[in-house]
């Protein structure tokens, strides 16, 4: 194991999945941490307030949720790669200016370590019913993105694809983990700087006076400046034209927010990631994701030994935007999709509607606390059958 120049540990470790996420954010370049904590995402915060010291970082402790991620937009317009971390409640509270990043088209990266809720909920326990709200949580029309990992593995890996889709597309990138990933510890490796691949933020090389903060390229993504390097710019939440200037016409709103769904649903293909098994012969597909997952594939071994062999299973990486493409396909060649998720139904509503119903749905909800037993997904799994 060893530090290299920019901080990252390369080697073997036995990391759980907040501590992973953290060296990942680390990894990726992210040198400003603004957040509040809130079980069970508190450790990514204490790892980097132990690891930014040593790479040149800032870590600052907020009042609340509401003041972390306006800090972590802040430091995002002066250059500086950001990201926060929370939970629950305070994945509430954030939701306003989650919104005012994806209209001020900032790049930061944004974890939620879920948790059973409603409410205070289960701050100790797991849940998977935040998954609807990072899609739709804040008001108006806009594109997010949001991951959603497996494994601390995963944790490390996809945090640096997090920044690196937030600077392609200066986008808010939600980082979508579960208590029990967060909690789990598992081997982590960590390689070599040199072979980790990073999206450096992609500044204008027009001059002051010429740069438009809103004037977008022909992937739809606009230049970012350095606030404090000679360039005059303006940026606000309300609607605005290229330079940035509030304009409360129907016609810059159509341009507007009309390009702020497009940046992401038009280059969609490059944002979908996921995992497929057996899709060949398949007759019943599984879909899950996040640590529901990991148990979905025990429930299709259960299944695989009592005789029942067409099963495929899909897992979801990327969870918004929605990989459309993959069910349609999917749903034209099968007869049932199961979706087991640590909630009463939310990720299995985009099946339906993708679906369109060329094939059965069949939801295996769980309310969380605890992950979902293999034989309720195998039960789901005959049921199908019938």
């Amino acid at each position: 194991m060893k530090a290299d120049p920019v901080g990252v540990l390369t080697g073997m470790h036995y990391l759980d999945g907040d501590k992973a996420c953290a060296e990942g954010g680390i990894a990726a370049g992210c040198r400003f941490f603004a957040g509040y904590p809130i079980t069970p995402s508190t450790e990514v915060a204490e790892r980097v307030a132990e690891r930014f010291p040593l790479v040149g970082g800032m870590f600052i402790q907020m009042e609340d949720e509401l003041a972390s991620i306006t800090a972590v937009l802040g430091a995002a317009w002066a250059g500086v790669k950001s990201m926060t971390v929370t939970s629950g409640p305070g994945f509430s509270l954030m939701m306003e200016n989650i919104g005012l990043g994806a209209m001020l088209e900032t790049p930061c990266v944004v974890v939620n370590v879920q948790r059973g809720g409603p409410s205070t909920g289960l701050p100790t326990l797991p849940g998977q019913a935040d998954m609807m709200q990072a899609k739709w949580g804040s008001h108006g029309d806009y594109e997010i993105i949001a991951l959603s990992p497996n494994s601390p593995q995963e944790c490390f890996d996809l945090t640096i694809t997090a920044f690196n889709f937030s600077e392609k597309y200066r986008v808010p990138v939600l980082f979508m983990m579960d208590e029990c990933v967060g909690h789990m510890t598992e081997k982590v490796i960590i390689p070599e700087a040199d072979k980790i691949e990073i999206t450096p933020r992609r500044f204008t090389s027009k001059k002051p006076g010429q740069y438009l903060p809103y004037e977008p390229n022909k992937d739809l993504v606009p230049d970012m400046v350095e606030a404090g390097n000679g360039y005059f710019f303006h940026i606000t939440g309300l609607t605005h034209d290229e330079r940035g200037y509030p304009d409360m016409s129907w016609q810059t709103q159509e341009k507007c927010v009309h390009r702020l769904v497009d940046k992401i649903r038009k280059n969609s293909d490059d944002i979908y990631l996921y995992e497929e098994e057996n899709f060949e012969k398949a007759e019943i597909v599984v879909i899950s994701y996040g640590i529901t997952s990991r148990v979905a594939l025990r429930g299709i071994q259960l299944a695989q030994a009592d005789g029942i062999k067409n099963i495929g299973h899909l897992r979801l990486i990327t969870v918004w935007p929605f990989p459309e493409k993959v069910i349609r396909k999917l749903a034209s060649k099968i007869k049932v999709f199961v979706v087991p998720e640590m909630n009463y139904g939310q990720m299995v509503l985009e099946v339906e509607r993708c679906a369109g119903g060329q094939c059965k749905t069949l939801l295996v909800p769980h309310g969380g606390g605890t992950v979902h037993k293999p034989e309720c997904i195998y039960e789901a799994i005959k049921e199908a059958i019938k």
